[in-house]
């Protein structure tokens, strides 16, 4: 067994273990998203929107790209929208 591969996991999934972070993704399951549209949609302050991509980005989930002044956000895992989806329906199915 590879112990990294499963420290590796738990990071992720501890990056993921925050309900900000999470609508974050889910918010990028849709497409690209500049900094100013995730602070709109989310309704959290601009810091705090800041520190969760941070950790996203840092794990690996989010990837960024800098156009004039503003930063964009996207998925770097393609699957992320998959999974939240199969999610969203176990979730679903428990109501």
């Amino acid at each position: 067994m590879d112990n990294n591969l499963y420290k590796r996991k738990a990071e992720i999934f501890k990056a993921l273990s925050n309900p900000v972070r999470l609508e974050i993704i889910d918010l990028l399951t849709s497409g690209e998203k500049c900094v100013c549209e995730i602070v709109e949609q989310l309704n959290y302050e601009q810091p705090h929107i800041s520190k969760s991509l941070n950790k996203l980005k840092e794990v690996g989930l989010i990837q960024d790209r800098k156009e004039g002044l503003n930063v964009y956000y996207s998925l770097k895992i393609c699957c992320m929208g998959d999974f939240f989806n199969c999610l969203n329906k176990i979730i679903n199915q428990e109501k």
